[in-house]
């Protein structure tokens, strides 16, 4: 198999040794985080909470288990042969049976994903964090509404709900919630998120914004390492159990307590985690601008490694 390109040559070499513990703990890791969804799998059970990171995001056990060292970093040969990457889509080995990502090949095939993502990820990092949304959002997904997502009953009831939303100003920033409003909600929103509008109007301070580090994560495939993978999937569902929470719907049936936004104690609750959850993500934002930027400069710094 040809070596890579000699832009994408990686600078840091990783023995066996290393890269296949890295690897070992990697994936006993993303076993434990997903545990729980593949037992219900199995029982074929349901969960209101989690199974939107394997439905919605699309996240597969299997995949997020598998470890990458990342762009930038390259896999010395053990004494059984290459590491299994050199099998792997978007990797090569040279002559000495060392192997990386294959920077050119990964971005014959993702290069405009790639610049959308380091595109909005920095757009994202540059602003301040709103955090007056008080996560709203969910609530007017089932404003005079009948029938709901979740099988689950409404804390205030139908009529309590609707009035949490006609007394608030709703402000969601993030199409991909927004566009799950009701149509009597679409036009109770301070504004109008498209998909177009993404770029422009994403804030650091959204938890959707948040979560869907780990979409991007996903979506950047090998070039990303193993622990900022799985760091980006526990944010997220750390992050969706807060927005259920905060939500209108009454979880006291799954043993979680609400944080009744509607409230000033609950909003304060929800502002506080919102902040602590908006640092955690910026610091995983800064890390895939990262990989983002090595991929499309050609550059060769060294890549964080971990599991």
């Amino acid at each position: 198999m040809a070596g890579p390109s000699p832009g994408s040559r990686p600078v840091t070499r990783l023995p066996a040794s290393i890269w296949a513990s890295l690897a070992r703990t990697h994936e006993e890791r993303a076993d434990a985080l997903t545990a729980g969804h593949r037992a219900r799998k199995a029982m074929r059970q349901r969960h209101a909470i989690d199974d939107f990171l394997y439905d919605y995001y699309g996240t597969r056990p299997s995949v997020l288990r598998r470890w990458h060292p990342g762009v930038g970093v390259s896999l010395e040969p053990g004494t059984n042969g290459s590491a299994p990457h050199q099998n792997w889509r978007w990797y090569a080995g040279n002559a000495d049976g060392v192997v990386s990502l294959d920077v050119a090949a990964f971005l014959a095939d993702r290069a405009e994903s790639v610049r959308f993502i380091h595109r909005l990820l920095s757009a994202i990092a540059s602003r301040p964090a709103f955090t007056g949304c008080f996560g709203l959002h969910e609530w007017a997904m089932v404003y005079r509404q009948r029938e709901h997502r979740h099988p689950l009953p409404l804390r205030l009831g139908q009529k309590g709900t609707d009035a949490v939303v006609e007394s608030h100003q709703i402000r969601c920033t993030h199409f991909d919630a927004f566009r799950f409003f009701t149509p009597d909600a679409v036009n109770l929103n301070h504004l109008r998120p498209t998909r177009e509008s993404q770029v422009e109007l994403d804030q650091p301070g959204c938890l959707h914004a948040s979560m869907d580090c780990h979409k991007w994560a996903t979506k950047l495939g090998p070039a990303v390492p193993g622990d900022l993978a799985l760091d980006c999937f526990e944010l997220a569902r750390d992050i969706r159990l807060l927005d259920m929470q905060a939500s209108p719907y009454d979880f006291s049936s799954y043993g979680e307590p609400a944080v009744a936004v509607e409230t000033p104690e609950g909003k304060a609750e929800y502002v506080a985690r919102q902040r602590d959850f908006a640092q955690r993500a910026g610091r995983l934002r800064a890390r895939l601008i990262n990989v983002c930027a090595t991929l499309l400069d050609g550059a060769e710094p060294a890549a964080r490694v971990g599991a």
